[in-house]
């Protein structure tokens, strides 16, 4: 999947990119009070990343790969 930005009652929160649409649903299940940390009872939405949102996550991609990460393990960046 391309990186897909996680909003939290609109307000982007985090880019990740998940291996298939079953992966981004466990994500949001399983990290949701991660993602709803501040909003409480908030709602979880996702899209496609913007052009801003992607570079982030590139810059985050390229730092853990410079401390020797592999791709395949590099789910995202909060934002």
């Amino acid at each position: 999947m391309l990186p897909t930005t996680i909003l939290i009652d609109e307000a982007p929160r985090c880019v990740v990119r998940p291996t298939d649409m079953k992966a981004l649903q466990r994500f949001l299940r399983n990290g949701r009070g991660y993602l709803l940390a501040e909003a409480g009872e908030g709602t979880i939405t996702h899209r496609p990343a913007d052009p801003g949102e992607l570079a982030k996550w590139s810059n985050a991609l390229a730092l853990h790969r410079a401390c020797g990460g592999e791709e395949e393990d590099f789910l995202g960046t909060p934002l």
